[in-house]
């Protein structure tokens, strides 16, 4: 196996922790979208749905900009990409497992 990555995940682990947030990400990777935009799809308040983008902007996940009056949030594929290699860690400890549990059941198979 090789080396977990060393990056800090935690803020985006904990931004990833809540479902409302991983769907304002769904969200989000189709297009940029106002706090009224994303509001608009969620059940809760325009505070609290702000407090959600905020974890989110913490954990780099989402980019914030500024047009005229209102600001825009849009997905930040890239930060994904650390996530996703800290979990491919594990798929190699999954495929040994399952390997080794696919020979045992063959060893089994064959002495019955």
């Amino acid at each position: 196996m090789s080396a977990l990555p060393s990056t800090d995940l935690q803020p985006a682990f904990r931004a990833l922790a809540d479902p409302t947030r991983r769907d304002i990400l769904r969200r989000l990777s189709a297009r940029e979208m106002t706090l009224a935009e994303i509001t608009a799809h969620c059940d809760m308040t325009r505070a609290a749905v702000k407090k959600h983008l905020v974890v989110l902007q913490d954990g780099d996940l989402i980019q914030m900009r500024r047009s005229g009056r209102e600001t825009l949030s849009s997905l930040n594929p890239d930060a994904l990409k650390p996530v996703v290699n800290w979990l491919n860690y594990f798929e190699t400890f999954w495929d040994d497992r399952l390997s080794a549990l696919h020979d045992t059941l063959s060893e089994l198979e064959t002495k019955e």
